[in-house]
């Protein structure tokens, strides 16, 4: 009777272990590739912005084929794969296991970053925009990520604190309506777009549009200093700084404000109130479709005349992921080198950049920063420089992309990055 009984508890022993091994053995991580084995690379942040909203923590492996995604197998993630046409892998937790130990190796140049929670994003953009206005809604539409629209009124009634990431696309922080003027002053679009700016300034007690947009950037900065993230694009990025550094002057001519400019607007500019530029000359001539000398847009103009739109590309740096994991995440792709695109502003010429910028990629043919990077108080701003990644020279009036032929756009790819950078928990940078 005792030998039975010892021979009964073995026996229970022996097949509790072999029903951990075998759970253990069973357990799957659903593993989404951003190599270039992935059917839609611009949808698959989609499912992991979607996982996040679902409370699933997500293992970013940076610099692991491509940027790859990971987390718990689900059968409910699994099938939105299937429904966005996302390709992904299941593997078991021994293979996953493996995986993770690659990439701790301190000989390999990767890293896994937790994302954790799903950021909640605005777009600063007017309630008349032009389908042609902004390649990062274009792009969230996409890969079907939520947003809220905001503009000036909801800036400076203290929208901002809600969010987590912003985006400005193409607007202009000046006051000058684009310096769209000369061009197309005519047009109903920018006699609206006019209108509409000078009756909100002056619904929110502001005697110029000019002023209504520094009260709006000074809104923004308090948002970054306070741990926001903010993605500026096209003329957001150098307009954003001037309007800032031309807070005790007037850059505007009077067909944008009403009376002349101050003649000593140049000595006057304080470029320390901005994030990323310093000692540039604005451009005061209102017939002159640029703001001032930061952009690079001629000599991009000039070389694709020369050389033609294939040749104008630009390249990502590499950086250590154990090291600097906020850059790595930023420039997470499949290919390293990237087909050019224009906009009002292109690209930004290196010796207005302050000090403390990032420079994360660059125009080598001509020495211009593409993507920019920097931190103020306790956020972040990262600055893109062009229009449409996938639009090389985007006219006004000229039909939105249909990302639906550009399913992996490594230049969009990197719009999203930045979509996704606030859920990740991030080490502090070592120095």
């Amino acid at each position: 009777m005792k030998n039975g009984t010892m021979m009964k508890l073995r026996f229970k022993k022996i097949f509790f272990f072999l029903l951990l091994l075998s759970n253990s053995s069973f357990a799957a991580y659903l593993f989404i590739p951003m190599d270039n084995t992935q059917r839609d690379h611009l949808k698959s942040y989609g499912i992991a912005y979607w996982a996040l909203t679902k409370n699933v923590e997500i293992d970013w492996c940076l610099n692991y084929r491509g940027g790859s995604f990971a987390m718990k197998q689900s059968s409910v993630i699994e099938n939105e794969c299937l429904i966005r046409g996302v390709s992904y892998e299941i593997l078991p937790d021994v293979k996953y296991n493996s995986i993770l130990l690659e990439i701790a190796n301190p000989e390999y140049n990767a890293d896994v970053v937790k994302l954790e929670k799903a950021p909640k994003v605005a777009v600063y953009s007017p309630k008349n925009k032009q389908p042609w206005d902004d390649a990062v809604t274009l792009v969230m539409a996409y890969a079907e990520i939520h947003y809220d629209i905001v503009y000036d009124e909801e800036i400076i009634n203290g929208a901002l604190p809600l969010y987590d990431w912003l985006h400005l696309h193409h607007e202009d922080f000046t006051g000058q309506y684009g310096k769209f003027w000369s061009s197309y002053k005519n047009q109903a679009w920018y006699q609206e777009t006019q209108s509409v700016s000078e009756a909100t300034a002056t619904r929110l007690g502001f005697a110029k549009v000019s002023q209504m947009k520094l009260a709006v950037c000074k809104k923004i900065k308090e948002f970054v200093a306070g741990g926001g993230f903010m993605f500026a694009m096209c003329a957001a990025t150098d307009s954003y700084d001037i309007g800032l550094a031309a807070e005790n002057t007037d850059i505007c001519d009077v067909m944008f404000d009403g009376d002349p400019m101050d003649p000593n607007y140049q000595s006057k500019l304080n470029y320390s109130n901005g994030f990323a530029f310093k000692n540039y000359a604005i451009e005061d001539n209102p017939m002159v479709y640029e703001f001032s000398t930061i952009d690079a847009t001629k000599e991009h103009a000039d070389f694709v005349s020369m050389y033609g739109e294939e040749k104008d590309i630009f390249t990502l740096f590499d950086f250590s992921a154990k090291w600097d994991q906020v850059p790595t995440m930023l420039c997470q792709d499949h290919v390293k080198v990237i087909k050019g695109f224009m906009g009002q502003t292109t690209s930004f010429r290196k010796e207005f950049l302050r000090s403390d910028v990032l420079v994360m990629g660059e125009t080598p043919s001509l020495g211009s920063a593409k993507y920019i990077h920097g931190e103020f108080g306790n956020g972040t701003w990262t600055f893109y420089g062009g229009h449409d990644p996938e639009d090389h020279t985007h006219h006004v009036g000229d039909p939105p992309t249909d990302l639906k032929l550009h399913p992996n756009s490594p230049g969009y790819r990197l719009i999203l990055n930045n979509v996704l950078f606030p859920a990740a928990k991030k080490k502090k940078r070592k120095t």
